[in-house]
C-alpha cells in the first residue's frame, strides 16, 4: 500500500536535523525518524479512531498504552505485562481481572488508577465508533488495584483485542468531552514516554517525557513522525536516510532501498495469520450473487499480482480456496479443501456464469436481466502496490466480459467509504490473530452487519449477510475443545469458498523497512521479540529496545 511526491518542506521535516546532539564533544544519536505514505493529515489525536493522524503514522502507541503487549509475530506467546501486570482469564474467557500497577502516572503528574481502565474500557462500550476491534465489552468494575472485565461472548480467540488493542485513557480527560467519537484530541495527556510537541499535516513531533514515567524511559528523546505522499516519497527519504523507519512497500526493493547502504538499511517482512484481497460490496447487484463473485475469484492472476504488484515479497502468495496463507495456516484448513489450491480457468468461470444466466455479448458480461455487469475498483491513489494490483484485476476480470474501471481515491474518503459499504471493490486487509477467527470475522461477521451509510469500522464491510457464517463464527469462539473448534471452522471455510464474500490474493505481512545506522536493536528473524510496523501496538515495545548505535 501507500504514496505522492514529497514537497521540499516534507522532506526537510524528517531530514533538517543532523539527528544527533553534542556532548562533551561526542556525537550522541536522540531522534528517530519515522515515516508513512499518508499524505497532509488532519490534526487528530483521537487515540480510538483508525482514521485519526495518530493512528495512521502510529504515534498514538507512544502516548497512550494497553493493558498487556501482545507479539503478532509469536501469536501465541504469552502476552507482556503493561499497565497491567497480570491478566487472569475465567475459564469460559467471558472475562478477565486485570491488576492495574501502581507506579504509572498520566503526563499531566495524575495516577493512573483502575478507575482510569474501567472508565476506558465503558467509554469503548458505549460509543461504537471508538471501537475498532470489535470487542463486545460488557462491563468493568473496580476493587482496589483490580479490573473485571466481562464481555458479552467469550474471547479465547480474542484474547489479544480485548486486553492489548485498546489504549487507556484517562478519565478526568475524557470524562469532559462532548462527544468522543469527533473529539480531536489536540492536547494528548497519556500514560506513554512521550508527548506531542508540534503538530503539521506533513510532520508531528513528539518529545520524551522528564518524569513519571512507569518504566525506563526510551534512548530515543525525541520521534519525528513524517507523513509522506506517497510510497516513492517514502522510498527515497528511506534511501536517503532521511527517515529511519516505515511501513511502506518498495517495488525493486533490493535496488532501490538496500543496496543504497547494505550494511544498515534492512528488510524485515514476517507473515502473520492475516491476508488481502478483493473485497466485493455484497449489496450491490448483480455482486450479490454469489456465483458471480466466485467466478471472479476463478480469473484473477494472483501470480502477477504478487510477482508484479507485490514486488515477490510483500504479501506473499495464497494459494489455498480457504483464504489461509501459508504456512501459517495449514493446519488450520478443513478436510474438505486440504490440497485444493487457486487455479486460474476463465473457460469454467464462463460455464458458471452461462450455467446462472449471465450471457457474454461480444466482450460484454450481461446480467440476468439483460444489464452490462460493470464495477468500480477503488484504493487511494497513493497506494501503488494496490493500484497495480487493482489494474491487473480489471485485465483479468475483461476475460469474463466485466466492464471495470480503477478509482485513484483520496485517502480519508476512501477509508470512510470502505467502512460505509459505499463502493464497489477494493483490495483492502483482514486483522490477524493467532488463529483464523480474525480473517473470517473481518470478512463474515453478521454481528458488524450495518446499512448501507453507517460505519462498520470493525468488519464485514461487504455487507456480507449469513446467518449460518454469524452463527459458525459464535460457535468457534465460545468452543471449549478443538473438536468443536474444528466443525466451526470447516463450516467457515465451505461459507468463504462457495459464496466468496472476498477474494483472496496474497498474506499480509507486519514488518518494517529500517536503518540501523543511527539505532540498534530492531526486531529481526534472530529477535522476533514483536513486529516492526511503526503504527502496531507494540510499536513502544521496539522503540524501547532501540539504542544508539555503538552504545
Amino acid at each position: 500500500m501507500a504514496g505522492l511526491l514529497a514537497t521540499s518542506t516534507t522532506l526537510a521535516a524528517c531530514g533538517d536535523s543532523p539527528n544527533q546532539n553534542k556532548d562533551n564533544g561526542a556525537a550522541k544519536t536522540t531522534v528517530l525518524t519515522v515515516g508513512m505514505p499518508n499524505g497532509p493529515l488532519t490534526e487528530n489525536e483521537n487515540p480510538f479512531l483508525t482514521t485519526s493522524a495518530g493512528a495512521k503514522d502510529g504515534y498514538r502507541w507512544v502516548i497512550y498504552e494497553p493493558l498487556m503487549m501482545w507479539n503478532p509475530v509469536k501469536p501465541a506467546d504469552p502476552m507482556k505485562p503493561w499497565l497491567a501486570t497480570k491478566a487472569e482469564w475465567n475459564k469460559d474467557y467471558t472475562s478477565v481481572v486485570v491488576s492495574i500497577r501502581d507506579n504509572a502516572t498520566w503526563s499531566d503528574g495524575e495516577k493512573v488508577t483502575a478507575d482510569d481502565v474501567a472508565y476506558t474500557y465503558k467509554l469503548v462500550r458505549d460509543n461504537e465508533a471508538l471501537n475498532s476491534g470489535g470487542v463486545p465489552i460488557a462491563d468493568a468494575t473496580v476493587s482496589g488495584s483490580d479490573v473485571t472485565i466481562t464481555f458479552k461472548t467469550p474471547q479465547f480467540v480474542s484474547q489479544q483485542k480485548a486486553i492489548a488493542q485498546i489504549p487507556i485513557v484517562p478519565k478526568h480527560i475524557w470524562e469532559k468531552v462532548a462527544d468522543p467519537k469527533t473529539e480531536a484530541n489536540k492536547n494528548p495527556i497519556g500514560s506513554g514516554p512521550y508527548t506531542l510537541k508540534s503538530f503539521t499535516p506533513q510532520t508531528t513531533t513528539l518529545t520524551v517525557r522528564d518524569k513519571g514515567y512507569w518504566q525506563t524511559l526510551p534512548q530515543v528523546k525525541e520521534l519525528r513522525y513524517t507523513s509522506y505522499a506517497d510510497n516513492n516519497a517514502q522510498t527515497t527519504a528511506l534511501a536517503n536516510g532521511e527517515c529511519e523507519w516505515s511501513f511502506v512497500f518498495i517495488p525493486n526493493v533490493k535496488t532501490v532501498f538496500i543496496d543504497k547502504d547494505a550494511a544498515n538499511h534492512k528488510i524485515w517482512a514476517p507473515p502473520v495469520l492475516g491476508i488481502h484481497g478483493l473485497y466485493i460490496n455484497t449489496t450491490k447487484a448483480p455482486f450479490n450473487d454469489p456465483k458471480l463473485r466466485v467466478a471472479m475469484g476463478m480469473v484473477i492472476n494472483r501470480d502477477d499480482i504478487f510477482n508484479t504488484a507485490e514486488a515477490g515479497y510483500f504479501h506473499p502468495l495464497v494459494k489455498s480456496v480457504t483464504g489461509l496463507p501459508s504456512p501459517a495456516g495449514d493446519a488450520y484448513v478443513s478436510d474438505e479443501y486440504k490440497g485444493k489450491d487457486y487455479k486460474i480457468d476463465v473457460e469454467g468461470a464462463k460455464a458458471l456464469l452461462t450455467g446462472a444466466g449471465y450471457k457474454l455479448d461480444g466482450n460484454t458480461l450481461k446480467d440476468p436481466s439483460g444489464k452490462a455487469v460493470t464495477l468500480t475498483l477503488t484504493d487511494p491513489a497513493g497506494w501503488s502496490d494496490y493500484q497495480t494490483s487493482l489494474e491487473i484485476v480489471k485485465a483479468n476480470l475483461a476475460q469474463i466480459g466485466i466492464q471495470a474501471t480503477v478509482d485513484k481515491a483520496n485517502q480519508d474518503a476512501w477509508f470512510k467509504n470502505v467502512e460505509a459499504g459505499q463502493f464497489d471493490a477494493a483490495f483492502r486487509w483482514t486483522d490477524g490473530g493467532s488463529t483464523p477467527y480474525d480473517i473470517y470475522r473481518t470478512v463474515m461477521d453478521g454481528d458488524q452487519l450495518k446499512p448501507i451509510g453507517t460505519a462498520s469500522p470493525a468488519a464485514n464491510f461487504g455487507r456480507f449477510d449469513s446467518k449460518e457464517a454469524t452463527a459458525a463464527l459464535r460457535a468457534y469462539a465460545a468452543a471449549t475443545d478443538d473438536a468443536a473448534r474444528k466443525t466451526a471452522l470447516a463450516t467457515l471455510q465451505k461459507i468463504f469458498v462457495e459464496q466468496a464474500p472476498m477474494i483472496p490474493v496474497g498474506a499480509d505481512n507486519i514488518g518494517a523497512a529500517y536503518s540501523a545506522k543511527n539505532w540498534t536493536g530492531w526486531p529481526d528473524d534472530a529477535n522476533p521479540y514483536g513486529a516492526a510496523q511503526p503504527t502496531q501496538a507494540n510499536a513502544l515495545d521496539v522503540i524501547l529496545h532501540l539504542k544508539p548505535s555503538g552504545s
